[in-house]
């Protein structure tokens, strides 16, 4: 039986991604959480698509009129919703239950940035938001920066660690 976040994020109409599927010849070292008494560490998550692809559009945010590069503040948003979905995807699988997290204690999001971009917190603004909209401020609300990047893996648009405690 699910618990209730899983119920919430149903209700919401969202699904949790799947394992990332690394793109072919890239080899990673990591896990992509780390469970150390109550204390959850997540490696950085990009945008994955529901069957764990890496979501598109790929590039740099705020790049006008590169050609093939081009991510508006728009989509960069979607994408930084869906590195949410994906890390709970993560979470989920690590820890078994997500109504086990008792709050999210720190998130860093990074912004494949053209050079000039500054609206990175709006960006990440679509992680917190997602989370917030899953968990309720108490518990999905944390300490946050959002910078930006020359360059992120994959060319993806957005990345972000966080750090949760359990009950």
């Amino acid at each position: 039986m699910a618990g209730r976040i899983e119920e919430r994020i149903g209700e919401l109409g969202l699904v949790l991604p799947g394992p990332l599927k690394v793109p072919a010849g890239v080899k990673v070292a990591l896990v992509p959480v780390r469970v150390l008494g109550r204390r959850v560490l997540v490696s950085g998550h990009g945008p994955q698509e529901a069957d764990g692809s890496v979501a598109r559009p790929l590039g740099q945010v705020g790049a006008d009129g590169q050609v093939g590069a081009e991510v508006t503040v728009e989509q960069a948003v979607e994408a930084a919703r869906k590195v949410a979905l994906a890390m709970l995807g993560s979470i989920r699988r690590a820890i078994g239950d997500l109504d086990r997290i008792d709050c999210w204690a720190r998130v860093f999001g990074m912004v494949n940035s053209a050079p000039g971009f500054t609206g990175q917190t709006a960006v990440i603004n679509g992680f917190s938001e997602q989370v917030v909209e899953i968990f309720g401020e108490e518990r999905g609300l944390a300490t946050r920066s959002a910078v930006g990047m020359a360059a992120l893996p994959f060319g993806i648009p957005v990345e972000v660690e966080a750090e949760l405690q359990l009950k």
